[in-house]
């Protein structure tokens, strides 16, 4: 009986694990850290010392996995679903704004606000302000990864299958590491070559909503899905078609953490 029960909970912790990565994860740790880091350069120095007050001496680049990391600890599992929101496809901006207010589920959109009311809430302790921190930087990160606004029934990607150079691989996946990976920099390399929004651009993200951004990431998911197949072989051509978009995203992530972190410490 006791190797039964061992049995199954070996096979009840494989499922599990193979389960979590398929659906939840985003961006893969250089490209949070990427976001994180772009946020850092664009913060004011009050908003700077507020982090610095709740972070210590994390910076926003090395806090921006742990969202990820704590998915190890089962009291953490009911954070599974912050980390994306299933938009339907063919929908125009004031229909996802409808139904962006209509989803009550937990979802990447509407917990961001959440964590921004604890960071502001004087009444907050340490310990809440600095979860409510990393989550917040995590979660502006998947929410501006694209294939974390995507489609319900193919899991945001997970199941759209393809070979990546030549490796079995799925769609989320290439997003969230096999693009970022490629171009084989650091992440403080990778800031570095991309942190260079022209002044139309800041001007226009500075003055989005976080619908706006949400709704930013729906249109890239769109392009992706409408330029690439099941079972395509992706390789240096879709490098060089969606490098743009990869890195624009990542920018317009880093941004939108500055801009809540710049309101938050006003």
């Amino acid at each position: 009986m006791k190797s039964i029960n061992r049995s199954l909970k070996v096979a009840l912790t494989v499922i599990i694990m193979a389960y979590f990565p398929l659906t939840a994860n985003a961006w893969g740790m250089l490209g949070h850290r990427i976001v994180g880091q772009i946020a850092e350069s664009h913060l004011t120095k009050k908003a700077f010392k507020g982090v610095k007050s709740v972070l210590g001496t994390e910076s926003l680049a090395m806090a921006s996995n742990w969202g990820d990391f704590i998915k190890s600890d089962t009291a953490y599992n009911y954070l599974y679903n912050w980390h994306f929101v299933n938009l339907p496809g063919s929908m125009d901006q004031q229909g996802i704004f409808n139904f962006l207010d209509a989803e009550q589920g937990p979802n990447v959109y509407n917990k961001i606000p959440e964590m921004i009311s604890v960071l502001k809430n004087p009444q907050s302790t340490a310990d809440q302000k600095k979860l409510a921190m990393r989550m917040l930087v995590h979660l502006v990160g998947d929410l501006n990864q694209p294939m974390h606004t995507a489609r319900k029934e193919d899991l945001g990607g997970n199941k759209v299958y393809i070979t990546w150079f030549g490796a079995k691989s799925n769609l989320h996946k290439v997003w969230d590491e096999g693009l970022i990976d490629y171009q084989q920099l650091s992440y403080t390399e990778y800031a570095d070559a991309i942190n260079h929004p022209s002044d139309d651009q800041l001007t226009k993200w500075k003055s989005s909503s976080l619908k706006d951004f949400v709704y930013g990431s729906y249109e890239a998911c769109n392009k992706i899905y409408e330029n690439t197949k099941p079972e395509e072989k992706l390789s240096y051509k879709y490098n060089f078609d969606f490098i743009a978009l990869l890195n624009t995203q990542l920018l317009k992530g880093g941004i939108c953490l500055a801009n809540i972190l710049n309101d938050i410490y006003s």
